[in-house]
């Protein structure tokens, strides 16, 4: 089948909120007396915001209405820093693939497990680019479940097979290649036990070098 869409993650992939999320997560992790290091929050790539924080706490004994309130704790700091976030925060070469993307005719999603995925692509200037938005608040199960993909699909009214997944985690690789997508890998070899295509970045990437690509892999 013929790529028709791309459905690309937030994080590590359009803009690096990495160090957003390690400085509130590291904000709370100091309220409540808990070691948390730049390495342990590299762990969390990915990762949903709840699985997030039963990380960083390590077997910590906590009731359900406290994890509530530290993870709305570390929401709220997160949401201060992204303020800073502008157009010029877009990775390399993602604004160039995703305007290739429009205007060849093909479509294009988001798929973050964030929930405030719609606020950062309207800072950064892009979600004009986007056809649809699929976040933290569009599915119960998130990656490495392929919910996420498979309701930004749907959204896109594409096949699984029509679409290929940009991500630059290895949970979000797994959830696609658990939906039955196309999988680019941004990012080291080493952190993709599997992915149909790695790259380091998008920088200097055309969507016809990905189609190229895509249509001489075997699934």
């Amino acid at each position: 089948m013929p790529i028709k869409a791309f459905i690309f993650d937030l994080d590590g992939v359009l803009t690096d909120t990495a160090e957003y999320h390690y400085r509130a997560w590291n904000r709370l992790a100091d309220e409540i007396d808990v070691p948390f290091t730049r390495e342990e929050n590299e762990a969390l790539r990915g990762i949903p915001r709840r699985e997030s924080l039963l990380t960083l706490l390590k077997g910590h004994p906590t009731t359900e209405e406290q994890l509530q309130a530290w993870m709305s704790r570390k929401n709220d700091y997160y949401l201060e820093f992204i303020r800073e976030i502008s157009s010029t925060d877009v990775l390399p070469g993602a604004r160039e693939l995703l305007e290739e993307i429009r205007a060849a005719g093909l479509k294009s999603a988001l798929g973050s497990a964030s929930k405030n995925a719609p606020e950062v692509i309207q800072r950064l200037g892009i979600a004009h680019l986007l056809d649809s938005v699929s976040d933290g608040n569009s599915v119960e199960r998130q990656k490495p479940a392929p919910d996420l993909f498979l309701h930004a699909a749907g959204k896109l009214g594409v096949s699984p097979r029509e679409c290929v997944v940009v991500e630059d985690a290895a949970a979000g690789v797994e959830a696609a290649l658990a939906g039955g997508f196309w999988t680019l890998a941004l990012g080291p070899v080493t952190r993709f036990p599997v992915a149909h295509h790695i790259l380091p970045g998008l920088e200097n990437i055309h969507l016809q070098e990905l189609l190229d690509i895509f249509s001489i892999t075997d699934f």
